[in-house]
């Protein structure tokens, strides 16, 4: 567990054999791990570190808005609680701890810009930097337009960015001249 950085599923468990699900068991009762959710299991320095393994709490789970603008540093602030966008209709359980926060895209938007990236270890899926601004400047009303102005003034300054990779999305997202009327004051 420790090497691929990945939590324990009760499934994985079982296939090694009756002993080694008794041990796991075992271990959960004395503390060595702790029950993420319904048959996934942790060890402490798995939940201490900045990152958890999406794909075993959430699976097909994708980090976005605050949590996705983090990451590629494009905000100051820090999320209050991991945000993961799932397939609207889906129904997921998430735990107590970590605070979660899901939300629901459909299908087509959903797959719009996800790129994967290794985090403390853990293969993570999570928006690449374009659709963050995009989605940024598509809940600017939700998230405060100081947060909105600076992703976006974070993103023009970067020396990769891909602006027309940016309005590929911002018209798929519709957010297409919005975004044109923010790059026009900006640039």
């Amino acid at each position: 567990m420790k090497e691929r950085n990945t939590y324990l599923s009760s499934a994985s468990v079982k296939k090694q054999g009756r002993t080694a699900y008794y041990k796991m068991l075992e271990s959960a009762k004395q503390g060595e791990l702790i029950q993420v959710r319904r048959g996934v299991y942790a060890n402490i320095d798995q939940l201490s570190g900045n990152m958890i393994d999406i794909n075993a709490v959430v699976p097909e789970g994708i980090l976005c808005l605050w949590s996705a603008w983090s990451i590629h540093q494009l905000t100051t602030s820090m999320p209050q609680a991991f945000h993961i966008a799932i397939k609207r209709g889906r129904k997921v359980s998430i735990p107590s701890f970590p605070r979660m926060e899901v939300h629901h895209y459909t299908e087509d938007l959903l797959k719009i810009g996800i790129i994967s990236m290794i985090i403390d270890g853990f293969s993570i899926r999570l928006y690449d930097v374009e659709r963050c601004v995009c989605d940024a400047v598509k809940f600017r009303n939700k998230v405060g337009m100081d947060v909105c102005s600076e992703i976006i003034n974070n993103y023009l300054e970067r020396p990769d960015r891909n602006l027309s990779k940016l309005m590929d999305y911002a018209r798929r997202l519709r957010v297409g001249k919005i975004i044109e009327q923010y790059l026009q004051v900006k640039l």
